[in-house]
């Protein structure tokens, strides 16, 4: 006799029904699935909270807007929540409809890496030009284009007095 092994089936959700939840450690939503996010370490609250006061430096007089952990909708059926994110133009509404100018992922000890780059690829389809990856262990920073994850030394936004680097990001932390 042949034995299988029992798979879990993952509930089916709408997005309204996603939208109208609440968490208690918010989680994304990707074609009908909740997915849940790495729980985030003492390091990867840190760069968040440093990387949206750089950002926030830069707000006057260059009109550059950061934020942390807001909800997009980057196609009809997926929500992502990007580490950090900055927009040209306030969104103006709870979700934003239009991408923003960039987006940082903090990588966390339990990210998946295939997890990982199908987020930065929804990304970059949703139209977003600057896609960015910081990774705390390492110390190392990347970007992320058509081409894939490529190593940067350091990373800035065309048209702002915006730079980031290694030494700059990890050595207060």
């Amino acid at each position: 006799m042949l034995c299988f092994p029992q798979m879990a089936t993952k509930a089916q959700i709408t997005a309204e029904q996603y939208l109208h939840m609440t968490f208690e450690y918010d989680a994304e939503y990707v074609r009908g699935e909740i997915v849940e996010r790495a729980m985030p370490t003492y390091l990867h609250g840190r760069i968040q909270t440093v990387l949206s006061a750089m950002f926030d430096a830069v707000r006057t007089p260059h009109r550059l807007f950061g934020c942390s952990a807001v909800r997009m909708q980057v196609a009809p059926d997926v929500f992502r929540l990007p580490d950090v994110a900055a927009f040209e133009t306030p969104p103006g509404r709870p979700i934003p409809e239009f991408p923003p100018l960039v987006v940082v992922e903090i990588v966390s000890p339990d990210d998946r890496y295939y997890d990982l780059m199908e987020k930065l690829e929804e990304y970059r389809v949703w139209g977003v030009p600057n896609i960015w990856v910081v990774d705390p262990l390492s110390k190392r920073l990347s970007l992320y284009t058509e081409s894939g994850l490529q190593n940067a030394s350091s990373l800035a936004l065309a048209d702002y007095p915006f730079e980031l680097t290694p030494a700059a990001l990890f050595s207060d932390l």
